[in-house]
C-alpha cells in the first residue's frame, strides 16, 4: 500500500531510477488489454493476471511500482489484493477498478489500504492522472503527451495573455468556458509561469464522494477511522509550495465549500482526526463551466467562497469561437496521437475542411476523441472525411455536422451509435432545461442519480 508518505490522487511520487512496471489485475481479457495498451503507451512496462491467484504468483517473483485490481473477479476480489500486498509490507500503491462509481466500494478499498480507485466504465484520461500520482511517467514520454494552448485566434491569443500577464501574481484566478475548453490546461500554464517550485495537483471536485472530500482535500491522522492505519495527506499538503487545481468548483457541496473558505483565508488546514491545524503555502486555481454569479444567487454557491476563488477570471473561449485554430490544433493533435501509436498520419484537404466547418460543442476535448477515433480507423496514413465520422453531438449543430460529412439526426448510424446519439441528446436537453443541476435532471429523465451519473461517463458527457 501507499505509505504514509506518499501524495493523494494528483500529485506525483519521487520518479523510480528504471521505468516503472504495472501488474494488472482483471478476469476479462478486453479490459486487460485495453489497460496494457494505455499504459505500454505511456511508456510502463505492464505484466498482466487473470485473477487474484495469478496476481499473488506475480508478486511473489518480482515489485511493481502500481497493481491497478478490479474490485470483483472469478477467484477473489480486489480487497483480497490490497490486503495481500499489505501483509507483504510492501510500498506498493494498489489502486481498486470499482463498479460504477460505488461510494461503498470506493469507501471500502481506502478502508482496506487502497492507494485510490477508479469507476466504472474507466476513463482513459483518469487512469493516465492515477498513474501519473502514483509513479513518474519517463521524462520523454511524459514531454510528449505535454499540451499547450495552440493558435493564434484573437479570443485565445487575449486569454493566454492575460494568463501570462497573471502568473506570477499569487491572487487567485478562477477559469469559466464551456467543457472542453481548455480550462485546465490554462491552470497548468498558470502554474508553469508562477516560478512555484511545489507541484500542480489537479483536483476534479465532482469525482470525489462527499463522503470521502474532507479526508481527500486535507488528509488524515492515523486512527482517525476504521482502516486509517497511517498518517496520509491531502490535496492541500500535495500541493504545498505549487498550485492547487479545483475543477467543476461549482459541484462542492455546502459543507465542503465552508471549510475550503476557512482553508483559503487563514492559509492553514486541519487533518481529519488532528488536534490542531498545520500552515500551508499553496495557490488555488479555480473552473467551472456554470456561473458561479448564478448559482450564488440561487443560494447554492457561497458568495463570500466566491469572492475568494473568483479575484482574477479568465474566460476560455469555445472552439467555436476560433474556428482559425482548429486546423493548426488538429495537425498537432493528430501528430502527437501518431507519435504515441508509432505511426505516421496526416489529415488531408478535405477533412480539415470538414473539422472547420463542424462546431464541436465538445469543444478541444471532442476533437481530440474525433481524431483519435480517426486515427484508428484510417486505413493509410491519409485520414479522410469519412475516418471522422463527425455527427452532430447537439441539436443545433446538426446543420454543420451534415455539411462536414456527417449524418443528420443520427439517422443511418449504426444501431448502437445511433441509440448513443439519442441518449445523449435526451441527457443534454434534460441538463440544459435544469441548468446543468445533475440532480434535477436525473429526475426529468425519470432515472436514478446514478444511473444519469453512469451514463455521463460512458458517453464522455461533462
Amino acid at each position: 500500500m501507499a505509505s504514509s508518505t506518499e501524495s493523494p490522487r494528483g500529485a506525483r511520487r519521487n520518479a523510480p531510477s528504471r521505468i516503472p512496471r504495472i501488474l494488472v489485475v482483471d478476469d476479462e481479457n478486453d479490459i486487460r488489454e485495453l489497460l496494457e495498451l494505455t499504459l505500454v503507451r505511456m511508456g510502463l512496462d505492464v505484466d498482466l493476471a487473470a485473477g487474484v491467484t495469478e496476481a499473488k504468483l506475480l508478486l511473489a517473483e518480482r515489485s511493481y511500482d502500481l497493481c491497478l485490481t478490479d474490485m470483483r473477479m472469478g477467484d477473489g476480489d480486489g480487497l483480497d489484493l490490497v490486503r495481500h500486498v499489505c501483509s507483504l509490507q510492501r510500498d506498493t500503491p494498489v489502486a481498486v477498478i470499482t463498479a460504477y462509481g460505488s461510494a461503498d466500494n470506493a469507501v471500502a478499498a481506502l478502508k482496506a489500504g487502497a492507494f485510490d480507485y477508479l469507476a466504472k466504465p474507466v476513463g482513459l484520461e483518469q487512469l493516465r492522472t492515477l498513474v501519473r500520482s502514483a509513479v513518474e511517467v519517463p521524462a520523454t514520454v511524459a514531454r510528449g503527451g505535454d499540451r499547450a494552448l495552440i493558435g493564434d485566434s484573437p479570443a485565445l491569443t487575449d486569454a493566454r495573455e492575460m494568463i501570462d500577464r497573471v502568473a506570477r501574481n499569487l491572487a487567485p484566478v478562477h477559469f469559466t468556458g464551456e467543457s472542453g475548453s481548455g480550462k485546465e490546461l490554462a491552470a497548468r500554464r498558470v502554474h508553469d509561469l508562477s516560478g512555484r517550485t511545489g507541484l500542480f495537483v489537479a483536483v476534479n471536485c465532482g469525482a470525489i464522494p462527499e463522503t470521502l472530500m474532507e479526508s481527500e482535500f486535507f488528509g488524515y491522522r492515523k486512527g482517525a477511522f476504521t482502516g486509517a492505519e497511517s498518517d496520509r495527506d491531502g490535496f492541500f499538503q500535495a500541493a504545498r509550495g505549487g498550485t492547487l487545481f479545483l475543477d467543476e468548483v461549482a459541484e462542492l457541496p455546502m459543507t465542503m465549500q465552508v471549510k475550503l473558505l476557512r482553508v483559503i483565508q487563514e492559509k492553514q488546514v486541519r487533518k481529519v482526526g488532528s488536534p490542531s491545524e498545520e500552515p500551508v503555502d499553496v495557490r488555488v486555481v479555480s473552473a467551472t463551466h456554470q456561473n458561479l454569479a448564478v448559482l450564488s444567487a440561487a443560494g447554492r454557491f457561497r458568495q463570500d467562497l466566491l469572492y475568494r476563488l473568483n479575484v482574477i477570471e479568465i474566460k476560455m473561449p469555445s472552439l467555436r469561437e476560433c474556428r482559425d485554430d482548429i486546423v493548426p490544433l488538429a495537425q498537432a493533435i493528430v501528430a502527437r496521437l501518431a507519435a504515441q501509436n508509432g505511426r505516421s498520419a496526416r489529415l488531408s484537404d478535405t477533412a480539415l475542411a470538414a473539422l472547420t466547418a463542424y462546431d464541436f460543442p465538445g469543444n478541444v476535448r471532442e476533437l481530440e476523441n474525433v481524431l483519435e477515433r480517426a486515427l484508428a480507423l484510417a486505413a493509410s496514413e491519409r485520414i479522410d472525411v469519412g475516418d471522422l465520422r463527425l455527427t452532430p453531438a447537439a441539436a443545433d449543430a446538426g446543420d454543420a455536422a451534415a455539411d462536414a460529412g456527417g449524418t443528420p439526426g443520427g439517422a443511418g448510424l449504426p444501431l448502437q451509435e445511433y441509440l448513443d446519439y439519442m441518449e445523449r441528446e435526451a441527457i443534454g436537453v434534460a441538463l440544459r432545461q435544469t441548468g446543468h443541476n445533475r440532480t434535477a435532471a436525473a429526475k426529468l429523465l425519470g432515472v436514478t442519480f446514478r444511473s444519469l451519473r453512469y451514463r455521463l461517463q460512458r458517453l464522455n458527457i461533462e
